[in-house]
């Protein structure tokens, strides 16, 4: 039965990822459509995003009311209506109020869903549902794509395709909701017998003494790791699709199929992520991972033709998949097991930060200049994201031989 919920709850996540990537794909035609600049897509996804950490920072609260499964069909019928919303918009101003809506429920939902996965099942699951996160996000750019081929107006059509998705979703959720509770039991029980004897504390400080978990040493490069990495994340599935229309003079409708390989690295990516963890530990798998998603980016840079960058949206992908999943499972070896509840929940906010503020950022540079610089703002905060993270390792193997 738990492996049966667990099919369910990786649908919900694709549901999650599947708006993602959904507005940067059309957006060198929706912002025709709307009169707006190059620059508004920045805006919709700083108000998603701000709205995804105010849900965010509230869902223990409301997790704790209400329950996983409540919550999750609420968001989840929350981020159709908004899709409904978008694809009946007839101005801007109803896009931002939609967004509104949007960031609200998706935020429930990654909590929610990242809480109750890290509670009842096994570490390896958690790679495996981010992966499922970016079959959703993969899907997102080909749905928006197919309508878009034959006239770019169909772009509103596309929203509402996936708006009808998220609704057979919700059916499902309400169908599977009695299951919650019974499948929590059985599986931490199951997760308690074969786990407890074997743990122990390996983290750079340990949860006694008063010291606040935002306090701990080191926690503020954790914080930053997040907030490039989002970055980085972010700023490629919102800009990467303008890009190439810009300065590879590719079809909208191409860009946007071209940025869903993006998405397919990264889902790819995190499968695979879920079987190396079996044998590679974290630290070495965020360090290759960084270093790949650099290279990626050099790929964009070098003038070379159309194809590399296609090559090079790929890599970033695989370079990227294994990041989030494995910093969010190294947090108890690096800081503590009673510090790291706390402590992923700052992760998770400077995350959802670096999502709301660096694409907008860089739009508004690219605004002012030329989305040309698009890939050199991307290696910088790679760069600055595999600096803080060996700092953070330093800074951890010091205190352990210490």
């Amino acid at each position: 039965m738990a492996t049966f919920f667990l099919i369910i709850i990786y649908l919900a996540f694709i549901s999650l990822g599947l708006p993602d990537s959904m507005l940067g794909s059309a957006w060198p035609v929706m912002r025709l459509d709307m009169d707006a600049s190059l620059g508004t897509a920045g805006v919709l996804s700083m108000v998603i995003a701000a709205c995804t950490i105010v849900s965010s920072l509230l869902s223990g609260t409301v997790l704790r009311l209400y329950g996983t499964g409540k919550v999750t069909l609420v968001s989840c019928m929350l981020t159709a209506g908004a899709l409904v919303g978008f694809s009946w918009s007839p101005s801007l101003i109803w896009f931002v109020l939609f967004a509104i809506p949007l960031g609200l429920g998706a935020g429930s939902v990654d909590a929610g869903l990242n809480s109750y996965v890290a509670a009842h099942y096994k570490a390896h699951h958690m790679s495996w549902l981010h992966c499922f996160w970016g079959v959703g996000a993969s899907l997102g750019p080909i749905i928006m794509a197919s309508f878009m081929a034959g006239d770019n107006l169909m772009w509103r059509q596309g929203y509402l395709a996936v708006a009808g998705i998220q609704f057979l979703l919700v059916i499902i959720l309400f169908v599977t909701l009695p299951l919650w509770d019974k499948v929590a039991k059985s599986s931490k029980m199951a997760r308690d017998d074969h786990d407890a004897p074997d743990q122990r504390e390996e983290g750079a400080t340990t949860a006694s003494g008063t010291v606040k978990s935002w306090r701990v040493r080191g926690v503020n490069l954790a914080l930053l790791t997040f907030l490039f990495y989002s970055g980085v994340e972010a700023s490629v599935g919102l800009w990467g699709s303008s890009f190439l229309v810009n300065m590879k003079d590719l079809p909208a409708s191409t860009a946007a199929q071209w940025v869903s390989l993006f998405y397919v690295g990264i889902t790819v990516g995190r499968m695979l992520t879920g079987f190396i963890t079996f044998k590679v530990n974290n630290r070495m798998l965020i360090r290759y991972g960084q270093w790949i998603a650099l290279a990626g980016t050099l790929l964009l840079i070098l003038p070379l033709p159309s194809i590399v960058s296609l090559v090079g949206l790929m890599v970033i992908g695989l370079g990227l998949a294994p990041i989030f999943p494995c910093m969010l499972h190294e947090t108890p070896a690096r800081f503590g097991k009673g510090h790291a509840p706390s402590i992923i929940g700052y992760q998770m906010a400077a995350a959802y930060t670096g999502t709301t503020l660096v694409p907008p950022f860089l739009g508004l540079l690219a605004s002012n200049s030329t989305i040309g610089i698009f890939p050199m703002f991307i290696v910088l905060f790679a760069v600055a994201m595999i600096l803080c993270t060996e700092r953070l390792n330093y800074f951890v193997r010091k205190v352990r031989v210490g």
